[in-house]
């Protein structure tokens, strides 16, 4: 079986696109689900509840 190199590119080129389309669909999708909204909200408010001050 002798695959040549434009083919192996043409072929990596599309799968990669076809994953990359996939992974920003599932990070969205996880992103703005309702019930992500208080772990997303908590993270948002811990960072400012913390003391700005040095460490000691």
């Amino acid at each position: 079986m002798d695959i040549s190199h434009e083919a192996l590119v043409a072929f990596s080129k599309s799968w990669g696109l076809f994953y990359l389309i996939g992974l920003m669909i599932g990070v969205l999708i996880y992103t703005f689900r309702p019930s992500n909204r208080g772990k997303f909200n908590r993270a948002k408010q811990s960072v400012l509840d913390q003391d700005d001050k040095p460490w000691t």
